[in-house]
C-alpha cells in the first residue's frame, strides 16, 4: 500500500475545501459591497420592470447600512458613506413595515417634498409633472389578469430631467386623487411605474415613507429575462422563453 497517494489525496481534499471557502468569501464580498442580484415578481414596475427580469443592483450606490449585510444583523444603525439618491432612481429597499421584505420602486420623492396625485396626474410641490401621451402598451397584462391587455402608457418627465414610462389601468383609480404628503427629514416617497397596480408610499398602511437606513441599492441592469408564467430552471424552453432582447439592458 502507497503512503504518498494517501497523503496526496488529503492534499487535494484540503485544497479543494480552500478554493471554495475562497470562493464563498469572494461571492459574499461582491454580494455586500458591490452588486446583489434580484428577480421581478410582480407588475408594479411595468412597463420598466417586468415579471420574470432578473438585476443587478449596486449596493455602493448609496453607502451601507445593517440591511445590506445578508441576513441584516443589526450591527450598527444609519448609513456608512451614505448619498441619497437622486429623484428617478429606481431602488430596491426594505419594506418600512416589515423589514424582512424587499421592494422595488421609484424615488419620486425627496425629504420636504410635497407630493399628491390629482386625476391620476402627479404634482412634486404643488407643481404638475410634465406628461405626455404615448402609444398604449400592448402585452401580459399590468392590470392583473393573466390576459394580453391594451392599456393607456404615458412619458413622465421629473423635474431633474430625469423621463420614463407610466401604465394607467383605469382613469380615476384608487390613488389617483390623493391627500398631499410631506416626505419626513431622512426618508423618501416611492411609487411604481404602474400607477394602478402598485402598493408603493401613497398607501401609508403598507408602505408609507421610506427612511434611508433602509436603501439597500439602485437597480443597474437586466442580466436574465424570462416570460411570465415560465420557470428560469427549465432551461430547454429558453429558446422561446427568454426575452432575448432585454438581457443587459441598463435600468432607468
Amino acid at each position: 500500500m502507497s503512503v504518498t497517494s494517501g497523503t496526496k489525496s488529503e492534499s487535494g481534499i484540503g485544497e479543494t475545501i480552500r478554493v471554495v471557502i475562497h470562493a464563498l468569501l469572494i461571492a459574499l464580498v461582491i454580494r455586500t459591497f458591490l452588486f446583489q442580484p434580484f428577480n421581478i415578481p410582480s407588475g408594479s414596475m411595468k412597463a420598466t420592470l417586468l415579471v420574470g427580469d432578473y438585476l443587478f443592483v449596486s449596493k455602493y450606490s448609496y453607502g451601507y447600512s445593517h440591511y445590506s449585510i445578508p441576513f441584516s444583523p443589526p450591527l450598527f444603525s444609519g448609513r456608512i458613506w451614505g448619498s441619497d439618491p437622486n429623484r428617478g432612481d429606481i431602488v430596491v429597499f426594505r419594506l418600512p413595515k416589515d423589514d424582512t421584505t424587499d421592494y422595488i420602486k421609484r424615488v419620486i420623492g425627496l425629504p420636504g417634498d410635497r407630493i399628491q396625485m390629482r386625476e391620476g396626474l402627479l404634482y412634486i410641490n404643488d407643481v404638475a409633472v410634465q406628461r405626455e401621451r404615448l402609444s398604449d402598451f400592448i402585452g401580459e397584462d399590468p392590470c392583473g389578469s393573466d390576459a394580453m391587455a391594451r392599456v393607456k402608457r404615458w412619458k413622465e418627465t421629473l423635474p431633474n430631467g430625469v423621463s420614463y414610462e407610466t401604465l394607467d389601468c383605469v382613469d380615476n383609480g384608487f390613488y389617483d386623487n390623493t391627500n398631499v404628503y410631506t416626505v419626513p427629514a431622512g426618508h423618501f416617497f416611492m411609487m411604481g411605474d404602474n400607477r394602478d397596480n402598485s402598493t408603493d408610499s401613497r398607501v401609508q398602511s403598507a408602505v408609507g415613507y421610506v427612511p434611508s437606513e433602509n436603501l439597500i441599492g439602485r437597480a443597474q441592469m437586466i442580466f436574465f429575462s424570462i416570460a411570465e408564467g415560465e420557470h428560469a430552471w427549465m432551461f430547454w424552453r429558453w429558446p422561446v422563453a427568454v426575452r432575448w432582447a432585454r438581457l443587459f439592458k441598463i435600468v432607468r
